[in-house]
């Protein structure tokens, strides 16, 4: 019987200087298992991605996990080409793409500028495909080219040209030359969208002008030869492919790719190996997923030891097994003859004792494997307790005969147990730690993390301190996990959750946005994990002094958050108590949540509430019997949202980022003092797009961290008015 013991988790990490190289910014994984598109899923410092059983989490870590693996990670077609595709996909493998992610380049920006020939901020991003035949394509999405300066310095060229043509009187070809440049010149003024292949046409004639054989004398044949190299190159400027695509430029980019470090609870250690069995799994390609996971973490535990599962094997053989191998090997070499042999020698008590020597080598052979084990042991303890900030934890490794053992001890339970009796928490973050320690190759330089259900054994109170945890982890690594439990969703850290879901087509979405529906999960899973940490975190901050502020969502949440912290930064705000904005995700879990703070505690929400439909209707409905703050009231504008409390057009350049396709740029299309998402979603339908769901999130996204990048500073005084008002009427009694 199992006997599951306290496994604290402190969440004390020795600071570690931020992580070099690139940063995952966003993913989308398209064709692999259950995922058909996921649409765009946007990486934090730490993201949880959050659903029920079978939503295909998993799913979305692996193809991740395969972009670019620290080990293993090779693609399997029968388990990750979609069965609905099997076909198309194995026919041909390299028109399919399954991830595509995009890194914010950071400190080698530079680098890769210099490499491609572009501006440093068109190469401070760049995308990553992979394709099921294991060949990469990258691109850098801010890479534009300069159409319209392509085009003003073409008709430069020809006014230039015409000039000079105008002052020559005597050269025969004169005339001709003259007439066709100011043709082009009227051409290409009077076209609205002047394309690469129309500087294509002009170069083309400006070249027909010039003679096979041209007069060595003339003045203008120089002049046509310079206006056509000219055209040439403003041509090639306008239809320039993507630096990205240069075979140097991929390389680059490959090499600085971070290294992908997956582990899940199928690779927990046992306490006792089988080594026959183990040295039989590392040698095979068809094991399924529990038992390769397993297969790895025990050839990295070997790894780690020094030795082999074989040599460790071999070394711990006796008498018997000695005998028994010379026996059979005798049999296989002489068949009928070996066999009876064989038999008389036991028959008749032969060779059943060993002699000296032999006893001597085995003696030797197990001394040695004693020693080796006995030096893992002291190097895993001294490396486990560097990594690891809390505990003494002393391990003991032990092979006895054909079986292999992993004993623990600590300060607080001196005898040494089992591994397997220890807690799963334990046997969870020593197999993780091997793992990660092993691939990571000791530095954890330029890694990511993908943890599959980390911790889902912990108590839940050690689940909430496994996700502080994360949080120390993370000054090296980001870190993305998977999830089913409220307690590894921390209310102040929601800007990490991502919800997973199926979507009505059956196959794995993901959305950052908490309140989208989730397909057609009648249960709401990933929404109800996140709702239940809400509810859980509110009641312990209320009870513990802070104000909680209710709000409508994850995008309310984020851009008050911003107010708050650049409010105090600013010394513009200083509250008399912590203040937590919990997003309520929907009516009638706002209802619920203020109505049980209200009864329970002595300290009522606040509810901050917009001019939208759905907020009108709450107004409606609470105001009576809670304190409701409305946004139209602070920013004197009806349909108002949150977004009207930042400078507009900060939002507007922000906006053009989350969508790109639009001719017409909502910068240039926006009129400040009117209601924004309002203005926002009038602009798209013009421009016949459909944003995604989760647009206002995105923004939201983008908006914090430009914000908190640049400080309070540059702030305007008319919005740092608008976040007095609103924060003055959030602190008061």
């Amino acid at each position: 019987m199992l006997q599951e013991t306290e496994f604290k988790i402190s969440s004390r990490i020795t600071p570690a200087p931020a992580q070099a190289g690139f940063r995952l910014l966003r993913y989308r994984v398209s064709n692999f298992r259950s995922v058909m598109d996921s649409g765009w899923l946007h990486a934090d410092t730490v993201t949880a991605l959050i659903g029920v059983n079978e939503s295909g989490k998993t799913n979305l870590l692996l193809p991740l996990w395969k972009l670019n693996p620290a080990g293993e990670g090779m693609l399997q077609p029968t388990s990750d080409y979609p069965k609905a595709l099997f076909t198309t996909i194995r026919n041909a493998p390299d028109q399919f793409q399954f991830i595509t992610a995009e890194f914010d380049t950071g400190q080698e920006a530079a680098r890769l500028a210099q490499l491609a020939g572009i501006p440093v901020a068109q190469a401070r991003c760049v995308s990553v495909a992979r394709l099921y035949d294991g060949t990469y394509r990258i691109n850098f999405p801010d890479y534009r080219l300069d159409e319209d300066g392509a085009v003003a310095a073409a008709l430069t060229a020809l006014r230039d040209a015409q000039k000079d043509l105008g002052a020559i009187t005597t050269d025969p070809l004169c005339d001709a030359a003259a007439k066709q440049v100011d043709v082009l010149l009227d051409e290409l003024t009077r076209t609205e969208n002047v394309t690469g292949n129309d500087l294509r046409l002009a170069r083309n004639c400006v070249a027909a002008l010039i003679p096979e054989e041209p007069p060595a004398t003339s003045h203008v044949i120089p002049l046509l030869r310079a206006l056509q190299k000219a055209l040439g190159q403003h041509m090639a400027a306008m239809i320039a492919p993507d630096p990205a695509a240069r075979e140097e430029i991929r390389q680059a980019v490959i090499e600085r790719l971070p290294r992908f470090v997956y582990y899940s609870n199928y690779g927990n250690l046992d306490s006792e190996i089988y080594l026959p069995h183990v040295v039989d799994n590392m040698g095979r390609a068809d094991l399924g997923a529990k038992e390769s996971a397993k297969a790895r973490t025990l050839s990295v535990l070997f790894d780690f030891v020094g030795v082999q599962a074989q040599e460790i094997l071999e070394l711990g053989r006796d008498f018997r097994d000695i005998r028994d191998e010379a026996e059979a090997q005798m049999i296989a070499e002489e068949g009928k003859a070996g066999l009876v042999r064989s038999l008389w020698r036991r028959a008749n008590g032969r060779d059943q004792q060993p002699d000296s020597a032999l006893l001597a080598q085995i003696a030797e052979s197990k001394r040695t494997r004693s020693i080796l084990l006995q030096s893992a042991g002291t190097k895993l303890t001294a490396r486990f307790a560097d990594w690891w900030k809390q505990g003494d934890y002393r391990f003991r490794f032990e092979a006895d005969g054909t079986h292999f053992r992993i004993w623990v001890a600590d300060a607080r339970r001196p005898q040494e147990v089992e591994l397997e009796h220890r807690s799963t928490g334990l046997q969870w973050f020593l197999s993780f730690f091997l793992v990660f320690l092993h691939e990571a190759e000791g530095a954890h330089d330029n890694c990511i993390l993908l943890l599959d259900e980390p911790g889902h054994s912990l108590h839940p109170l050690a689940q909430r301190d496994l996700s502080a945890f994360f949080e120390g982890l993370a000054l090296k690594n980001q870190i993305l996990y998977t999830t089913h439990s409220p307690f590894l969703v921390d209310a102040d850290r929601l800007a990490r959750a991502r919800k997973v879901f199926v979507g009505r087509d059956g196959s794995t979405r993901v959305s950052g946005d908490l309140l989208e529906a989730e397909g057609s999960d009648s249960q709401r899973g990933a929404g109800f994990a996140v709702r239940a940490a809400l509810n859980l975190a509110v009641a312990e901050v209320s009870m513990g002094g802070a104000q909680p502020v209710l709000v409508q969502g994850r995008v309310e949440q984020t851009y008050l958050s911003v107010i708050k912290t650049l409010s105090i930064a600013s010394g513009q705000f200083m509250p008399q108590r912590d203040m937590i904005f919990a997003p309520a995700c929907g009516a009638e879990v706002m209802q619920v949540m203020a109505r049980l703070l209200s009864e329970t505690q002595t300290r009522s929400p606040k509810l901050v509430l917009d001019g939208s439909e759905q907020g009108r209707a709450l107004a409606g409905r609470l105001s009576d019997s809670n304190d409701v703050i409305l946004l139209q009231g602070i920013t004197r504008r009806q349909d108002s949202t949150v977004e009207d409390l930042f400078p507009a057009d900060e939002l507007a350049v922000q906006m053009d980022r989350v969508e790109r396709r639009p001719e017409r740029l909502f910068a240039d299309s926006f009129v400040a003092g009117r209601p924004f998402v309002a203005q926002a979603l009038a602009w798209a339908h013009a421009e016949g797009i459909i944003l995604p769901e989760d647009w206002r999130f995105q923004l939201a996204e983008r908006m914090r961290r430009k914000m908190l990048d640049a400080g309070p500073a540059r702030l305007a005084d008319e919005t740092k008015a608008l976040w007095r008002t609103l924060l003055g009427k959030l602190a008061s009694a």
